[in-house]
């Protein structure tokens, strides 16, 4: 971490969130969260965020960079006052709505600190009545905040702060000209907060063009080995794909991340391993945002064991427990690769790196042990042999109900249906998330069909309500 030299010394290496000049309602606040020691990159740019600094931070998912922004975005906000004081950027709805929650948990000790969301992929009616009731802070992606902007719902002559969460993925998607348009639409006097997995060109000009003597931190995003087991196989064209289900069949990780580098081979692979039974789903760019959606609720729910996906379309997904990250294709890029196999390993858990590399991407291995400052680990295919005969069926179902947010229901109305009304266990019911306007819960498997039936017959809520397996 390369701290910049004009910061105190003390504020660099004090971890404890008590050590922040924060109120004592938010220092309650964040003790009743269990936030008490402050991750690297919070300790790097949280002292400088509050002493009104503009900061260029590079962190990868899961650092906890939305705190390290939301506390400092928090400390200028003035509640009484209701206008837009701070706009959030971020690339996709996901990480949007992510980000807002995140907020929400800290802001909740403040008085009532409204945050508004707008997206696209939904229609903006619902987004604008919200706007029309004030904001205190918007988190939404460049498209629908700069069509918001043109249609006048949205007025940033009030804003002190902005951010740009994620600001390269944002540049890989092409909204460097959306994010332009809206910070020169910002006032002159603010406060600019850019994080940043990684530093492509695209970054560098945005920092001229917007930012004020931008303090830049940095956080080594390297990967302790003992966490992760890195294994690399060497392959041709012809073998690649084939190659993933033997790993697969070896190991038999219960939910892994295949990346690739093109969203033809998230597809043709997905179509080689649903072939072979295996539970697997792509994740790519073109996905309708309902497609997205329900792909990610199948695989943070565990019942899909294997998500395919091009490393833009997973960028910004946070999965837990992942247990191993597959890299199909070796990418050019070895900070990406470090950013893939980042994704295992996560907290007190082990994790498995598995790369398959043909004689043309060498240079590109060559690339990553640079980086990581050891060779790699090389293993034949042919010591791969299916741990068992059994295919890889996740332990869970999905089902959807049409119906979410906006109709009131809440998870613990599905539980309590699902264990009082319906008889089963809550060992029975996994994981359940509430959209907008649909509500996604996992089942085991055994019951999934049955459990459809009984939702469709019975009611949620005192209402009837529509269900399908996904």
């Amino acid at each position: 971490m390369n701290a910049p030299s004009n910061t105190p010394a003390h504020a660099a290496d004090a971890t404890s969130f008590s050590q922040l000049p924060l109120g004592a309602t938010m220092q309650a606040n964040l003790q009743q969260l269990g936030y008490t020691q402050m991750t690297a990159i919070q300790a790097a740019s949280v002292p400088l965020a509050l002493q009104g600094k503009d900061v260029i931070a590079q962190a990868s998912t899961g650092s906890g960079k939305t705190a390290a922004f939301g506390l400092a975005l928090l400390a200028r906000l003035n509640p009484r006052w209701f206008a837009v004081q701070t706009l959030v950027l971020c690339p996709t709805r996901e990480l949007a709505d992510q980000v807002a929650t995140e907020i929400r948990r800290l802001a909740r000790a403040e008085e009532n600190i409204k945050v508004v969301t707008v997206y696209g992929g939904v229609p903006s009616r619902n987004q604008i009545a919200s706007l029309e009731n004030g904001a205190h802070i918007i988190v939404g992606t460049p498209g629908r905040v700069m069509d918001l902007l043109e249609r006048g719902v949205i007025d940033l002559a009030g804003l002190n702060t902005l951010v740009l969460d994620e600001a390269d993925r944002m540049l890989d998607m092409g909204f460097y000209a959306d994010i332009v348009t809206v910070a020169s639409q910002c006032p002159a006097e603010r406060q600019t907060l850019l994080f940043s997995a990684t530093y492509p060109e695209g970054i560098a000009q945005l920092a001229q063009r917007f930012m004020r003597d931008p303090q830049t931190v940095k956080v080594a995003s390297q990967h302790s080995a003992h966490k992760i087991a890195q294994r690399w196989y060497e392959v041709s064209e012809g073998e690649r794909l084939h190659a993933v289900s033997q790993l697969l069949a070896h190991f038999r990780p219960e939910s892994s991340i295949a990346f690739c580098n093109t969203k033809q081979q998230c597809r043709d692979l997905v179509d080689v391993l649903q072939a072979q039974g295996v539970s697997a789903l792509a994740l790519f760019g073109e996905l309708e945002q309902r497609e997205r959606d329900e792909v990610l609720v199948q695989f943070a729910n565990r019942s899909c064991s294997v998500l395919v996906a091009t490393d833009v379309a997973a960028r910004g997904l946070d999965i837990a427990n992942l247990e191993a990250v597959i890299n199909v294709d070796t990418t050019p890029d070895p900070e990406v690769h470090i950013h893939r196999i980042g994704r295992t390993g996560r907290g007190d858990a082990e994790g498995l790196a598995l790369s398959l590399a043909s004689m043309d991407e060498m240079g590109s291995v060559g690339k990553i042990e640079l980086l990581q400052g050891r060779e790699s680990e090389w293993h034949p295919l042919s010591e791969l042999k299916p741990a068992s005969g059994e295919p890889m069926v996740p332990a869970m179902r999905t089902i959807q109900i049409i119906g979410g947010r906006k109709e009131k229901i809440r998870a613990g109305d599905v539980l309590g249906a699902m264990t009082r009304d319906f008889g089963y266990t809550k060992e029975q019911i996994g994981k359940i998330s509430v959209n907008d306007f649909s509500t996604y819960v996992a089942v085991a498997r055994g019951i999934a069909q049955q459990a459809v039936n009984k939702l469709n017959s019975g009611r949620v809520k005192g209402k009837s309500v529509k269900a399908r397996l996904l």
